[in-house]
C-alpha cells in the first residue's frame, strides 16, 4: 500500500526500514531518509508527508526524472547553449523565408503562372512571373529582401528548391485528402483516361466524399501515366492508387466508380469496373449523368479504324476554318452557317459538326472550290481545300456522315432526357429501350443506304470500301453503342434510392409507402438496416417540415443542423450513399465539373514529373488555403530532406 503512494519509496530487507530512493541516489543531507532508514511504521505515512514536503526531496526527485535528458555538454559549456540559441535563431529565420517562397509558389500554382522566367540573371528586365513575384513581397518584408540580397548558400528561388517544395506541397495536400476521405462513411471514384499536350496517355483520379463539415466535396487527386490504354493498364493503376487511399479494412466504403472514358470499359468480365469491382465488391460502375453521351459515343466506337479516320477528318473543317479571318469570310459568304469550334471541352462538338457538315455539304464544297479559284489565298490553303473538297465527296466519308447523322440525334434525344431531375429507373428503362429500338430501326435499313452510297466513284482515286464493308462497319458501329449503353446502364438501382428522399414525393409515399424501392435500395446497399430504415422513412414521409427539403443534399444538411442524426441514423447513411454517388447536373449537389477542369488544365506544357503538385495548387487552391497550417507542414516535410536538415532543424 506504501509503495503504490509514494513511488519514490524503497525498502531494505537487510536492515529493515523505508529510504526515500531519490535522496539516497543523489545523497540527500537527511540522514534518516538516505542512512538510518524510517523503521517506525506507525508515524510512516506522517513522515512521508512531511519529507515530500521538503526542499532537497523535491530537489533530487527532479534530478531523477531529468537524468539522462539534459547535454553533459549543454549544462559545463555556456558557449555551446549561445551556439544553440543563434542556430535556433537562424532556422527561425531560414523558415519565415522559407514561408513566403512557399507562398509565392502557391500563388503562381493557383493561377497556373509560369515558375521559370526566360532570363533570370541579376540584372535581367525579364526574369519572370516568380521571381518578379518574390522581389515585390521582398520590398515589403524587409528579411526576405536581406536575405535575398547577402544569402550564399540557400537562397530559395532556384529550380531544385523549386521541385523540392512541389513534391512537400503535393504531399501534404494529399496527405489531406486521404485523411478526409477515410474519415468519411463512403467514397466515390471518377476516372477519366486522356492524353495531354505532349501525347502522353494520362488517368486523371478524382474523389468525391462527404468531409467531417458535412459538405459533398470533389478532389483531384492525381494524374497517373499510363504505359497502354488497355484496361488491364487502366486497372491496375487504378488498384494500386486506391490501395494508397483505402485501407485494407474499409474496402466496403467504395460504393462507386465512374468513367467519362469509353474506349476501355466495354465487357463485363474483362472491363476495368469489374476488375475494381472484384477488389471493391460494393463499388457499383454508374453513368455519371455529366458525362455527354455523344462524346462517349464517339469514344467506344474509335477502336474501328475506319470511325477513327472519319471523326479525325470531320475535325479538320473546324481547323481549316479557324486559322484564318480570309477564310471565314468565304464560308460566312457562301455557307452563311459557322462551324462548331474545336475544343477539349466542348463534349458536343462531333454531334453539332456532323449535322452542320451533313446539312451543308453542297455548300462547303462550293466553298473550298471558291477558296481555291480566287487567286486570293497561298498555296498551303489551296492544297487544303482541295483536300477538303476531295473528301466531301469520297463515298466512305458521305456513308459515315449519313450514318452518323442518323444516331447522333438520338443520342442526344436521350442525354436530354437523363438530365431530368426527377429520373427515375423505370424513366431509364424506358428511354433505353427506345433508344435500343431507334438504332435498330437504323441498323435495319443499312442495307439501303449502303445502295445509295455506292454508286460511281469520284474522279480523283482514293481507296474505298465495298457496299459490303461499309455494311459490316456500320452494324459494328450500332452492335457496339448498343453493348455500351446497356452496359453503362444496367445498374440503376441508385436512382430508386433517390426517389425514397424526394422531398416532393413525400406525401404521396405517405399514402403508399414505396416497398418496391426500399427493397431494391436494401438489395444494392446491404449495409442498411432495412427494419430500422422502414420505421425512420415512415416519419419522415408523415411530418410537414421535411416535405419542403429540394433534394438529398438539403435534407442531409436539416439532420446536420438540427442535430437529428443519431435518430435518423439508417436515413442519414442512405442519404450519404446518395450525396457521394454522382447522378446529374439537375441536382444542386452535383459535382463541381472537376474533370473538365481537369482536361483544361491539361493543355498546358509542363512535365509529367511536376504536372500533379502544379494540378493540386491549381484545381485545390481552396483546400490549401483553407489548411491555416499548410506552409507549417510543407517546411517540415522540406526541413526533413537530408541535405536541408541543418537549414531548417531547430536543435
Amino acid at each position: 500500500m506504501f509503495y503504490a503512494k509514494h513511488s519514490w519509496l524503497a525498502g531494505c530487507e537487510v536492515s529493515n526500514a523505508f529510504y526515500c530512493f531519490p535522496c539516497l541516489l543523489f545523497q540527500s543531507t537527511e540522514v534518516l531518509w538516505t542512512t538510518t532508514g524510517v523503521r517506525d511504521l506507525k508515524h510512516l505515512s506522517e513522515k512521508c508527508k512531511r519529507h515530500e514536503s521538503s526542499c532537497s526531496h523535491l530537489d533530487n526527485s527532479m534530478k531523477l526524472k531529468l537524468f539522462g535528458r539534459v547535454s553533459i555538454a549543454e549544462q559545463l559549456d555556456e558557449g555551446y547553449r549561445a551556439g544553440i540559441r543563434r542556430h535556433n535563431e537562424e532556422v527561425t529565420k531560414n523558415r519565415h523565408i522559407l514561408s513566403r517562397i512557399i507562398d509565392c509558389v502557391k500563388f503562381c500554382g493557383a493561377f497556373e503562372l509560369a515558375l521559370r522566367g526566360y532570363d533570370e540573371s541579376e540584372g535581367s528586365v525579364n526574369p519572370g512571373i516568380f521571381c518578379g513575384l518574390v522581389d515585390f513581397v521582398a520590398s515589403l518584408d524587409g528579411a526576405l529582401r536581406e536575405h535575398l540580397e547577402t544569402a550564399t548558400v540557400f537562397k530559395g528561388t532556384s529550380k531544385t528548391v523549386h521541385n523540392e517544395l512541389l513534391d512537400c506541397m503535393l504531399s501534404v495536400a494529399r496527405e489531406q485528402i486521404i485523411k478526409d476521405a477515410q474519415k468519411s462513411a463512403f467514397l466515390s471514384i471518377q476516372a477519366d483516361e486522356t492524353t495531354d499536350i505532349s501525347t502522353q496517355s494520362q488517368l486523371v483520379l478524382v474523389l468525391r466524399y462527404i468531409d467531417d463539415k458535412h459538405n459533398v466535396q470533389e478532389r483531384f487527386f492525381e494524374f497517373i501515366p499510363l504505359r497502354s490504354a488497355t484496361s488491364e493498364s487502366v486497372a491496375t493503376a487504378l488498384r494500386e492508387c486506391l490501395a494508397a487511399i483505402i485501407p485494407e479494412d474499409q474496402k466496403s466504403k467504395l460504393i462507386c466508380q465512374a468513367y467519362d472514358g469509353a474506349k476501355v470499359m466495354r465487357g463485363t468480365t474483362a472491363g476495368v469496373q469489374r476488375k475494381i469491382k472484384d477488389v471493391y465488391p460494393n463499388a457499383h460502375y454508374i453513368h455519371c449523368y455529366a458525362h455527354e453521351l455523344n462524346l462517349i459515343v464517339q469514344q467506344a466506337t474509335s477502336h474501328i479504324s475506319k470511325v477513327r479516320i472519319f471523326f479525325s477528318d470531320l475535325g479538320g473543317f473546324a481547323s481549316f476554318f479557324s486559322r484564318s479571318p480570309n477564310r471565314t469570310a468565304v464560308l460566312d459568304k457562301v455557307v452563311a452557317h459557322r462551324l462548331p469550334t474545336s475544343s477539349n471541352v466542348r463534349w458536343n462538338f462531333h454531334s453539332q459538326t456532323i449535322n452542320t457538315v451533313f446539312e451543308h455539304r453542297e455548300d462547303l464544297i462550293q466553298c473550298f472550290e471558291n477558296i481555291r479559284d480566287s487567286g486570293d489565298f497561298d498555296p498551303s490553303t489551296i492544297r487544303e481545300a482541295g483536300a477538303m473538297a476531295m473528301l466531301l465527296e469520297h463515298q466512305d466519308f458521305k456513308f459515315f456522315l449519313e450514318l452518323f447523322h442518323l444516331i447522333m440525334p438520338h443520342v442526344d434525344l436521350l442525354y436530354a432526357k437523363l438530365q431530368k431531375k426527377n429520373i427515375d429507373s423505370v424513366h431509364i428503362k424506358g428511354s433505353i429501350q427506345q433508344f435500343e429500338k431507334d438504332i435498330q430501326n437504323i441498323r435495319n435499313s443499312l442495307h439501303s443506304m449502303g445502295e445509295q452510297s455506292s454508286g460511281s466513284l469520284p474522279a480523283k482515286r482514293r481507296r474505298v470500301l465495298s457496299s459490303e464493308d461499309r455494311q459490316r462497319v456500320a452494324e459494328e458501329v450500332c452492335n457496339t453503342i448498343l453493348g455500351h449503353i446497356r452496359e453503362r446502364f444496367s445498374f440503376t438501382d441508385h436512382l430508386v434510392c433517390a426517389t425514397l428522399l424526394q422531398g416532393d414525393r413525400f406525401e404521396e409515399h405517405h399514402k403508399s409507402f414505396p416497398e418496391a424501392a426500399l427493397h431494391s435500395t436494401l438489395k444494392a446497399y446491404p449495409m442498411l438496416n432495412g427494419r430500422k430504415l422502414k420505421t425512420e422513412l415512415g416519419l419522415i414521409y408523415s411530418k410537414e417540415e421535411f416535405r419542403a427539403c429540394c433534394g438529398a443534399m438539403e435534407l442531409f444538411q436539416l439532420f446536420m443542423e438540427n442535430n437529428v442524426e443519431e435518430v435518423f441514423s439508417e436515413t442519414v447513411t442512405l442519404l450519404k450513399i446518395i450525396i457521394t454517388t454522382p447522378m446529374t447536373t439537375a441536382e444542386a449537389e452535383r459535382c463541381f465539373l472537376t474533370l473538365k477542369r481537369i482536361k483544361t488544365f491539361l493543355r498546358n506544357t509542363m512535365t509529367q514529373e511536376r504536372l500533379n503538385a502544379l494540378a493540386m495548387l491549381s484545381m485545390e487552391k481552396r483546400l490549401v488555403c483553407e489548411m491555416t497550417d499548410f506552409n507549417q507542414k510543407v517546411i517540415e516535410k522540406f526541413a526533413g530532406l537530408k541535405e536541408r536538415r541543418a537549414q531548417f532543424m531547430f536543435k
